[in-house]
């Protein structure tokens, strides 16, 4: 007899209770598809706010089959247009996951909005972007690839609880004189879910189904997904792919902002409003006397309540409600986010996560004893970090997170130890000394180091053979990061020649060798800098592609080659020594040779807090600056290089390719 889905999952005791929670979740969905309400649903409490989009041209920028039903059933009309945004976005450049969620829904309501204007010159009204993600251990799980990465997904998932996101962008758009002008509204939702204690060959009946390939996280709560399923907190759309109580919540704060009077009522803050709340701003649309019955109302109210505790009660609720400022949540995690970075190079400093890595989960005191430190100020260490998402606490003890693993380990292959140590040990000293950064105009090594600082790299970076290799393991494990995405971001496969000015460990390097066997290249930086290069060197097939020569790069000969890379190098240097540096570089190209830039590029409106905050860390540390694609562009012009092509790298990085022409 053939099997029929979900066999295993009912002998394993999981089919009965969870199909009764499916039937009475789908419930109220199929109540509205047939058209009358769920039970316990007012039929026409959405109905206002939905209708504020029934005369408007809404797009929806996705082909989620579960998002359209889901908008579909609460009655909205609208197109739909998929989004052809690669989602590429870096997550380790995202602080939170919500935010890359938040981010990746904007950019596909954004590409939709441009592609629809530019296509007809009319943009929609509305377009509603929404990315689900599903996270555990810090670690964001998107759609599987194929169904060995679904197992993986699902196996992390198993007995454990997870939150699922979605970030939504509302955008409306607007044109005038052929330009499209948008404002875009945002936000996101959390569920927790957590699934029950799987076995290996459940969870391969489940992938082999064949419903996990399209599904953040591997699976789809609201079919034979939402069998593996334990409990849940939260909003159970959401998990589908859509928040649609969120959604109309934000479509209230949009078309239905605040009255006095209505502020005065005892209505729960963020919440949707009563039915007869969106009638009566309905007829002041309309100019209807509906607001003078009401205002009869209130005073038989009144009458009955007593007109003095009426009057001390909407006293307080003025109080609290309109002469109280809302409370500065955001603005308190920026004033003491310096305390959370502390924290984190303090964890990283002690080798908490090379403690943790690989190990069972393990006590605050057995912690403490190993770092050599307290057992109270340990543990108070660990519940930040755990509270970071950077560790898992259980009964057991602490225990790292993927992330950790990854990124915080010291030993990793793409471990940012280096990098959070040169941070901890300089930047955070300079940075203290930001005031007379800004006053001055100058970076601030003077002060932090108690002298003149006459070569900044040879007195600063590479002052003695500790802090020399500190700086090369920063900029090792930031370059490893990227650049296997520099060395795709345009086909270099016709320079069979490659030089990496300032290269350091050769980390881009290697991955331009492994990109382009055919390609021959040199790194070269300072003679201290290639001596300890070596170190850094992995055994492979790359290492005979791979040539390391010593200079300076502002007095030596750079050694020959079809294309030159400089990846944040200009950044480090004032206007001068970067023409100097350009003109060194034009000298020694050819006519068709490339130039290859990675920098973080200053958006022109100078808005993107990331690169803004990369521009004040030059200013602190160096003599240089962060510039924009207009800048690096009039650079490159000035010194014969055209052909100008560029691409963002997804993180906090751009890639610029530009051709030497002939004078």
């Amino acid at each position: 007899m053939e099997a029929w889905p979900g066999r295993g999952l009912a002998e394993a005791g999981l089919w009965p209770p969870l199909f009764l929670q499916l039937r009475c979740a789908h419930r109220g969905l199929r109540a509205q598809k047939c058209g009358r309400p769920a039970p316990g649903v007012d039929a026409m409490l959405l109905c206002p706010v939905i209708g504020k989009l029934l005369h408007k041209r809404v797009v929806l920028a996705s082909a989620s089959p579960r998002r359209q039903e889901i908008l579909s059933n609460a009655g909205l009309r609208f197109e739909v247009v998929p989004s052809k945004f690669k989602e590429k976005l870096d997550k380790a450049s995202f602080a939170t996951p919500y935010g890359y969620a938040m981010e990746t829904a904007k950019q596909k309501a954004l590409e939709v909005a441009n592609r629809m204007h530019q296509k007809d010159l009319r943009a929609p009204d509305v377009v509603i972007g929404a990315d689900t993600i599903v996270t555990v251990g810090g670690l964001i799980l998107e759609k599987p690839v194929d169904k060995q990465d679904a197992y993986r997904m699902l196996s992390r998932l198993s007995g454990r609880e997870h939150s699922v996101f979605t970030g939504v962008a509302i955008v409306h758009c607007s044109s005038k004189d052929h330009q499209l002008d948008t404002t875009v509204s945002e936000f996101y939702e959390e569920t927790k879910v957590k699934f029950s204690e799987l076995s290996e060959e459940l969870l391969w009946e489940y992938v082999h189904s064949g419903e996990p390939m399209d599904k953040a996280g591997g699976y789809g709560i609201q079919a034979l997904g939402g069998m593996l399923v334990e409990s849940i907190h939260g909003d159970f759309l959401n998990v589908v792919g859509f928040p649609l109580n969120h959604f109309c919540k934000q479509l209230v704060k949009l078309y239905y902002p605040p009255r006095p009077e209505d502020l005065r009522r005892s209505v729960k803050h963020d919440s949707i409003p009563a039915a007869d709340t969106f009638e009566d701003l309905s007829d002041v649309e309309g100019g209807g006397s509906e607001p003078a019955q009401r205002d009869a109302g209130s005073r038989d109210e009144k009458a009955e309540a007593g007109e003095a505790g009426q009057a001390a009660a909407e006293a307080e609720c003025h109080r609290t409600r309109e002469t109280l400022p809302p409370f500065p949540t955001r603005l308190l995690e920026l004033i003491e986010g310096f305390m959370l970075s502390k924290a984190l190079f303090t964890a990283c400093k002690l080798k908490v996560f090379d403690l943790l890595k690989d190990e069972a989960p393990q006590k605050a005191v057995d912690i403490a004893s190993k770092v050599d430190a307290s057992a109270c100020g340990t543990e108070r260490l660990l519940d930040i970090c755990a509270a970071m998402g950077l560790l898992e606490k259980t009964e057991q003890g602490y225990s790292n997170t993927e992330t950790a693993n990854i990124y915080l380990a010291s030993d990793g292959e793409y471990s940012l130890h280096g990098f959070i140590m040169h941070n901890n040990d300089l930047t955070w000293n300079l940075f203290t000394y930001l005031e007379f950064a800004i006053r001055e105009g100058t970076n601030q090594h003077h002060r932090a180091l108690g002298k003149k600082v006459e070569d900044l790299f040879q007195d600063v970076y590479y002052q003695s053979p500790e802090t020399r290799l500190r700086f090369m393991r920063a900029m090792h494990g930031t370059t490893k990061l990227t650049a296997c995405q520099v060395a795709t971001a345009f086909n270099l496969s016709h320079f069979s020649s490659a030089c990496d000015v300032g290269g350091c460990t050769g980390a881009l390097a290697r991955e331009l060798a492994r990109e382009y066997p055919r390609m021959q290249v040199t790194v070269f930086d300072l003679p201290d800098i290639i001596e300890l290069a070596a170190h850094f060197q992995p055994p492979g097939p790359q290492a005979a592609q791979i040539h390391f020569a010593a200079g300076d790069f502002f007095r030596d000969p750079l050694p020959s080659a079809e294309l030159y890379v400089l990846c944040r190098i200009l950044h480090d240097w004032p206007d001068d020594k970067v023409h100097k540096l350009l003109s060194r570089v034009a000298d020694s190209c050819k006519p068709g040779a490339g130039l290859l830039l990675v920098e973080t590029l200053l958006d022109e409106k100078r808005v993107v807090q990331h690169t803004l905050m990369q521009s004040l860390n030059m200013l602190v540390q160096t003599e240089g600056k962060e510039r924009s694609l207009g800048e690096y562009q009039c650079l490159l012009e000035l010194h014969g290089f055209h052909q100008v092509q560029v691409v963002h790298l997804g993180g906090v990085l751009d890639a610029i390719l530009a051709t030497k022409v002939a004078p």
